[in-house]
């Protein structure tokens, strides 16, 4: 049985992505320093969990001690506003963090790392939907840092034949996600309808988003673990949606009256986004199963759920 240790195990897609990996035979080992993920999002499976902060140096010998044959790469810093607003603390999470793993890997003969990225490291787009020739020119520290660690996974596979896949995420939302902090839109949206309480849509609405469900892109992070290797790939369900036609689908499925309060559009967010997923389907075997209308409904009964316990 191999070994996958995924960092960022107990957070929202690292808890998923568990699920997924026992689901297909692995083992996986998590590694969390459970600052924004939750024991309780792993309390029901049977797995081994690692208390650690990846920007410790003394992570990389852990990490060589449980010598995992795979590692899944989520632990981050995962909001653009806070990497605006401190971006020597994303550089220490998102970069030195990463580069602890990847030592890491090295030192321990490590497969494969699947590195999780982000659409951010695109910045605005020049053309939709984007696919991966694109320009990569991000607007805010965390999608620079994101492209940093994409660059040293290159250099790394270059340096020590260190394998590596890099996925960059689109909008991931689903059951489990934080809705305070930097929680996704729909997240945020969820907990809001559940409590009755009117939304904050930041600038006029008709941003444009993709999103993609939690367990769909969690099968994506354990097909790449033995897909065609040293590649990057955009994770999406490859349609978008403004963030204004979200309100309205979810303010249906909910049978809601509330309406939305308007706020200043947000430095650093990108305006319009929507990623290619056609060369991802075809390297990972893989596409999105999940409707939107069917991942809401299943994200707002969660939502329901956390406001009644």
């Amino acid at each position: 049985m191999k070994k996958v240790l995924v960092t960022g195990g107990s957070g929202f897609i690292g808890s998923h992505t568990v699920e997924a990996l026992l689901e297909k035979g692995y083992e996986p080992i998590v590694l969390d320093n459970f600052s924004t993920g939750s024991r309780e999002n792993i309390a029901h499976l049977s797995v081994q969990c690692m208390e650690a902060d990846i920007t410790k140096p003394a992570t990389i010998d852990l990490i060589k001690q449980i010598a995992p044959d795979y590692i899944i790469h989520l632990a981050a810093q995962v909001s653009v506003a806070v990497s605006v607003q401190d971006f020597v603390y994303d550089e220490e999470v998102n970069i030195k963090g990463s580069l602890h793993v990847m030592k890491a890997a090295a030192e321990a003969g490590v497969e494969k790392v699947i590195f999780a990225s982000s659409a951010a490291v695109y910045g605005d787009p020049v053309y939709l939907p984007v696919d991966t020739a694109h320009r990569l020119k991000p607007g805010s520290p965390y999608g620079l840092a994101k492209l940093t660690v994409e660059r040293y996974l290159e250099m790394a596979k270059s340096l020590y034949d260190v394998d590596y896949c890099i996925l960059r995420y689109s909008n991931v939302y689903g059951p489990r996600q934080d809705a305070l902090g930097e929680g996704g839109v729909v997240s945020i949206f969820s907990d809001k309808f559940a409590k009755d309480e009117a939304p904050f849509i930041f600038g006029d609405g008709e941003q444009t988003r993709d999103f993609i469900y939690v367990g769909d892109l969690a099968a994506a992070n354990v097909a790449a673990l033995t897909a065609q290797s040293n590649v990057c790939l955009n994770i999406s369900c490859g349609d978008s949606i403004t963030v204004n036609e979200l309100f309205q689908t979810m303010k249906r499925v909910t049978r809601s009256q509330l309406e939305p309060i308007y706020k200043p559009q947000r430095a650093g967010d990108i305006v319009h986004s929507t990623l290619a997923n056609e060369e991802t389907k075809q390297v990972l075997a893989w596409e999105p199963v999940v409707s939107l209308q069917e991942g809401l409904a299943r994200t707002i009964s969660y939502y329901k759920q956390e406001v009644k316990a």
